[in-house]
């Protein structure tokens, strides 16, 4: 398995480098991996002028360690994530080739969880809740990617409400 992310990370980071025809824009789609908690596939759309839909595929719990409490157990492994953002976003600098951003939306996550009452055994954990986020981006000029650095909060409303965990994460995207 870290072969093949291997393998794709630098087949991708060629590509990038390689290409450098096209230059990024607000009003399109991109598409790249995020590195943090969660981690995974980014696709996010730019629409209007300071609007885009960002969405995360991959990983939940690995960043902050596999072993966490949770309700009256623990989660002890990896496990499956989806979240999206409705974000607003905004030029720090004349040539717009950093941006801010800010938004606010969801995530459903699914984990093994090891309550006591099964001694030692898991059950498999779906939870769903809400989400912020708020980070920059970084457009180099002349290029078709993108970098970015994101902060935010999932707070859980089921099946543990007001249970919380910190998401950050940097990664890179291809715009098109």
């Amino acid at each position: 398995m870290r072969k093949l992310f291997l393998i794709t990370s630098l087949a991708l980071l060629g590509w990038l480098l390689i290409s450098n025809a096209a230059q990024a824009q607000y009003n399109n789609w991109s598409v790249g991996f995020r590195i943090g908690e969660p981690s995974g596939i980014n696709v996010r759309k730019y629409f209007g002028g300071n609007h885009a839909f960002d969405l995360n595929i991959g990983t939940y719990g690995g960043l902050y360690g596999t072993k966490r409490s949770y309700r009256s157990g623990d989660y002890k492994n990896v496990g499956l994530t989806i979240q999206g953002h409705f974000l607003w976003h905004t030029a720090l600098s004349k040539s717009e080739s950093v941006r801010a951003y800010y938004g606010f939306g969801g995530q459903v996550n699914n984990r093994r969880y090891y309550p006591p009452r099964l001694n030692g055994e898991y059950e498999n954990a779906l939870s769903l809740g809400g989400s912020g986020v708020g980070g920059l981006e970084f457009f180099p000029v002349s290029k078709p990617y993108s970098f970015f650095l994101e902060t935010g909060a999932y707070v859980e409303l089921l099946q543990a409400p007001f249970f919380l965990s910190l998401n950050t994460g940097l990664g890179l995207r291809y715009n098109f």
